[in-house]
Formats: structure tokens, C-alpha cells, sequence
């Protein structure tokens, strides 16, 4: 069992940047890839980013690639989501989600996840 709790989200002006921070507990952090999806209002849940267990391989989405970056602590427990260059149609509910395997495979659906927080809301204005 692993519980995760999401941080860092807010309102932020198009091309401003932020920070989102999941901390995991409950178990060994560093045997789990870490992804990050979001749902917007009516639309489902789609992939982010997603990061390997040791941090060593990290797959975006295309509409995010360039402009975010996925990170992790294994010290800290912690995967963080840097958001740079924000446009309004990444407003969404963020969520961390996280699953046993120590490889390099992409996960990219959300079924494919075993734990997920409850989410941060991101919210861009135009």
C-alpha cells in the first residue's frame, strides 16, 4: 500500500510556470513509477508524464513535452512536476499516481496504476 498526497497547485497566468509535489508513505518508494495525469471538466483522465523508479527514464505526453518536467526524490519520497510555460488548456485536476515496477516500460493508462492522491487542482487564466 502506498498513500499519495498532491501539493502545489493554484491560479496562474498563461506562460507563468508551477510546481506540483506528490509525497508518498506507506511503503518503499523507490519500487514504484511514478505518473502524473489530469482531468479537465468533461473530458477524462489523460497522461502527463510518467518517471522510472530510479528516475532514470521519464516518458510526456505530446502536449506537454517541452514544456513540463517530471522528477522524483527517493530520498524525500517525493516526484514533483515542474509546469513551465502554462497555457489556459492546461487547466485540470493533477493527479499522482503510482505503480509497482522496477523497469523502463511506459505506463501511460490509467489502468495501468495501482494508487492514486486526490488530486491538486491547476488552474490557467488567458
Amino acid at each position: 500500500q502506498v498513500q499519495l498526497v498532491e501539493s502545489g497547485g493554484g491560479l496562474v497566468q498563461a506562460g507563468g510556470s508551477l510546481r506540483l509535489s506528490c509525497a508518498a508513505s506507506g511503503s518503499t518508494f523507490s519500487n514504484f513509477a511514478m505518473g502524473w495525469f489530469r482531468q479537465a471538466p468533461g473530458k477524462e483522465r489523460e497522461f502527463v508524464a510518467q518517471i522510472s523508479w530510479n528516475g532514470g527514464t521519464v516518458y510526456y505526453a505530446d502536449s506537454v513535452n517541452g514544456r513540463f518536467t517530471i522528477s522524483r526524490d527517493n530520498a524525500r519520497n517525493t516526484v514533483y512536476l515542474q509546469m513551465n510555460s502554462l497555457k489556459p488548456e492546461d487547466t485540470a485536476v493533477y493527479y499522482c499516481a503510482a505503480r509497482q515496477a522496477k523497469n523502463r516500460v511506459m505506463f501511460s493508462s490509467s489502468v495501468q496504476y495501482n494508487y492514486w492522491g486526490r488530486g491538486t487542482q491547476v488552474t490557467v487564466s488567458s
